[in-house]
């Protein structure tokens, strides 16, 4: 049996999306879903889902023992970052090694880095004419949005396009690629 953490910092419907899709798979499952912000709505979904949530504070976060307390107590294999807008403390990284995984919601390495998220990645596309958007599912490492590129999916961006039609597309993206490229993730872990 795979355990995978859920750590998002929103609405959570990647995190669900996530969750149906290992409904009923008797090698994964999602032990456990982790918010840095007690009015995210990730937390609503989690209850619906019958899947422990835990708060935790940036300060807990940062420091690293609480959440890797937490990895052990609940036997995590994978790590899955979805919607979770804190950089990763090294010392998490480090105990984790090429086991915690994020999508971006752009085509890396453009529109990364630190502040690059949600609506503003949408809106920095269309300010610089791209053509194409997309996600991109990465390992992560101690820089925002530097890891080791797992897989990449594009949609066309065209002229008439504003952020929240570029928003639009590439949530489409995320829901229908994923999950299954978390799976082919944890069929390589050991």
């Amino acid at each position: 049996m795979k355990r995978i953490a859920i750590f998002a910092s929103g609405s959570g419907s990647n995190a669900e999306n996530i969750a149906n899709y290992f409904k009923g798979n008797d090698n994964v499952e999602i032990s456990l879903i982790v918010a840095n912000n007690p009015q995210a709505y990730v937390i609503e979904r989690a209850k619906r889902l019958n899947i422990p949530c835990k708060v935790v504070t940036k300060a807990e976060f940062m420091a690293a023992d609480t959440i890797l307390d937490m990895m052990k107590e609940y036997q995590i294999d994978l790590i899955v970052l979805a919607g979770f807008l804190l950089l990763v403390p090294e010392k998490l990284i480090n105990a984790y090694p090429a086991r915690i995984v994020n999508i971006h919601p752009a085509l890396l390495p453009k529109h990364g880095g630190k502040g690059m998220y949600g609506d503003r990645v949408h809106r920095a596309v269309v300010e610089s004419g791209d053509s194409e958007s997309g996600i991109t599912i990465h390992l992560i490492d101690a820089d925002y949005d530097k890891g080791t590129t797992f897989f990449q999916a594009k949609c066309p961006v065209l002229p008439t396009d504003t952020p929240d039609d570029v928003a639009a597309k590439v949530h489409a993206l995320e829901y229908e690629h994923f999950p299954h490229v978390i799976d082919e993730i944890l069929q390589q872990l050991n």
